[in-house]
C-alpha cells in the first residue's frame, strides 16, 4: 500500500512591489517628443495635425505614430514608394518571409492591394513605452527604426530583388 504524499504548505503570499516613481528625465513618449528626436537627428518630417509624423526619403516614407489603449506604443512604419504588381504576389510574400526569418529587427508584411491592384510592402517596428523614456533612448529608438527601414528598402531593391 502506498503512503500518501506529504501535504506541503502553500508558499507565503508576497506583497505587491510598490509602484516606483519615474526616474529623473523619464517622461511619457509623445509625438512632440518624437518630433524633437527627429529634429536632433536632422530628419525632416511633416506633421498631419496630431496623429502622426511623416518623413520621406528617395525610396520610401516613414510614418511615426502612437498606438495602443493609452498611446503608449511607438510605431515606426516604413513603406517603399514602389509597389509590387499583382502577378508578383508570391514573390512578394517570399521576400517578406525571407526578411522576417533572418531575424532582422523590423518585421515586414505585404499590405492590401492599392486601387490599381498593386501590393504595397511595409516594414514596422513597435516599441512599448508605457513606462516612458529618456530623451536619449527615444532618439536611439527613432534612429534605429529609420536605419532599419532604410536597410529593408535597400534590401528589397538589391538582394530581395523585388523592387
Amino acid at each position: 500500500m502506498r503512503e500518501a504524499a506529504p501535504v506541503r504548505e502553500a508558499a507565503p503570499v508576497r506583497e505587491a512591489a510598490p509602484v516606483r516613481e519615474a526616474a529623473p528625465g523619464v517622461a511619457p513618449v509623445t509625438l512632440a517628443r518624437v518630433g524633437m528626436a527627429l529634429d536632433r537627428l536632422d530628419m525632416c518630417y511633416l506633421a498631419d495635425g496630431g496623429d502622426s509624423l511623416l518623413a520621406t526619403w528617395e525610396r520610401h516614407a516613414l510614418l511615426f505614430s502612437l498606438e495602443g489603449p493609452e498611446d503608449e506604443i511607438l510605431v515606426i512604419r516604413a513603406r517603399p514608394h514602389s509597389t509590387v504588381p499583382p502577378d508578383w504576389a508570391d514573390r512578394a510574400y517570399r521576400a517578406v518571409n525571407e526578411w522576417n526569418h533572418t531575424g532582422r529587427f523590423c518585421k515586414a508584411y505585404v499590405g492590401d492591394p492599392t486601387d490599381r491592384g498593386h501590393l504595397p510592402i511595409y516594414v514596422e517596428l513597435q516599441v512599448p513605452f508605457g513606462a516612458g523614456a529618456h530623451d536619449a533612448l527615444l532618439v536611439e529608438v527613432v534612429e534605429c527604426g529609420a536605419r532599419s527601414a532604410t536597410a529593408f528598402v535597400d534590401w528589397l531593391h538589391d538582394e530581395g530583388a523585388l523592387l
